[in-house]
């Protein structure tokens, strides 16, 4: 009888116990009890409990050593080396089997470590699981992130032909931008962001505002003659992490493009590189600051004999664009800011772009540019034979300096 008063009793102590009980503690209270109880304890714990009895024994002989200092008793829970083997340990042939599955579709920025992936992780188990593998998805997961992938959404993702030198011209431009910036010479980022509809039209994005007063605007986005588009000319200084942006309200052309420029150097550039001699510039190699264009180089060469500043400019191949730092380091924390928010006046717009800072110190300054801008402004040949382009050895196309006419 006393036999099963103990095995009922246990068992109701281990039903509430064993849930908070790890492994190690479990089975030193097992062999607690069991030694309790004397001979035959081992017996009647397993039996309540469901615990094996080699189990209790080792538990019996770790309390007989009453040692804290012991790696069996001690804060670690498994004895050194115990526990389940690591997936890549038991099959050795499991992470180059994973590599070659992932690597034919690996693409990314050539200018940053991160690699991706656009194969999917249940599709990448069931391929390895056809191989002879053992996995699950969540463990493809688990090994895709050690090795450097993430993964990503498979829209929009082909990019079409890419120019056989993109990638040597990411280079280029890198290692011109760290040697501007070893001389204390500025860089800067520039482009223009969308044009955007002034008035009260639907912007993407929710803001925070009392419950069931949302701001209304318009049925549809057709934009008011009177009041026109706004267009963002963005100047990002690189090592300063700052930047200008100039709201037209006309067009954006070359000179458009180059004003902003002009305007960020007599306001923030000159103040912050007052000793410059020399301005680097990357750009996109289509729209206002087009590699072709030449109303951008010729009002360039305005600038820079104004200024009495060389200019060396850098485009990105065509496609490239979202590499520009402007788009990632400022445009995108402007869209952020003025999320939710209908851009009413020309005015609302320089005031949310001014505003636009990020915890890792960027400030913008802004204002309305009201000047015109004319479509279609032609130059002679014997016009542009009077800049002082020096093309680079490498993509002159790219490539190229513009030299003040007042260092001849």
């Amino acid at each position: 009888m006393a036999r099963a008063d103990d095995i009922k009793r246990i068992r109701q102590k281990y039903r509430m116990l064993g849930r908070v009980l790890n492994e190690q503690t479990r089975r030193l209270w097992a062999a607690a009890e069991a030694q309790a109880i004397g001979w035959g304890g081992v017996v009647q714990v397993s039996e309540a409990t469901g615990l094996s009895r080699p189990r209790i024994v080792r538990g019996l002989r770790e309390l007989e050593k009453q040692d804290a200092t012991d790696p069996g008793i001690g804060n670690r829970i498994r004895r050194p080396g115990g526990g389940g083997k690591r997936l890549t340990d038991k099959d050795i042939t499991l992470l180059p089997d994973l590599d070659a599955l992932v690597d034919p579709t690996t693409r990314g920025d050539p200018m940053s470590p991160l690699r991706w992936t656009c194969k999917s992780t249940t599709k990448l188990a069931v391929e390895l699981n056809g191989q002879g593998h053992k996995i699950s998805a969540r463990a493809v997961a688990g090994l895709l992130k050690k090795q450097g992938y993430s993964l990503q959404s498979n829209l929009k993702t082909k990019e079409g032909t890419t120019h056989p030198d993109r990638n040597a011209q990411f280079e280029h431009i890198n290692d011109l931008t760290k040697t501007f910036s070893r001389r204390g010479q500025p860089v800067i980022s520039v482009d223009t962001k969308k044009k955007e509809l002034v008035g009260d039209y639907k912007t993407a994005g929710r803001e925070w505002s009392p419950a069931g007063s949302p701001e209304p605007v318009q049925m549809h986005d057709f934009p008011d003659p009177r009041i026109g588009k706004a267009i963002p000319y963005g100047v990002y200084d690189v090592n300063g992490n700052e930047g200008w942006v100039n709201v037209g309200i006309d067009h954006d052309t070359p000179d458009f493009a180059v004003e902003a420029i002009r305007t960020w150097w007599k306001r923030m550039g000159s103040r912050r590189y007052p000793n410059a001699t020399e301005l680097m510039i990357t750009a996109d190699s289509g729209g206002s600051n087009s590699a072709r264009a030449r109303g951008w180089k010729m009002a360039l060469q305005k600038f820079a004999d104004e200024t009495g500043i060389r200019i060396t400019v850098s485009h990105f191949p065509p496609g490239t664009s979202k590499w520009n730092k402007i788009e990632h380091r400022m445009f995108c924390h402007i869209t952020q800011n003025w999320r939710g928010r209908p851009l009413l006046t020309h005015d609302v717009i320089v005031s949310l772009i001014a505003n636009t800072t990020t915890q890792a110190g960027l400030t913008i300054q802004a204002a309305l540019d009201k000047r015109t801008y004319p479509l279609g402004v032609e130059f002679s040949k014997a016009e542009f034979s009077t800049l002082k382009i020096k093309p680079a050895t490498f993509h002159g196309d790219w490539n190229y300096a513009i030299v003040p006419h007042s260092s001849d």
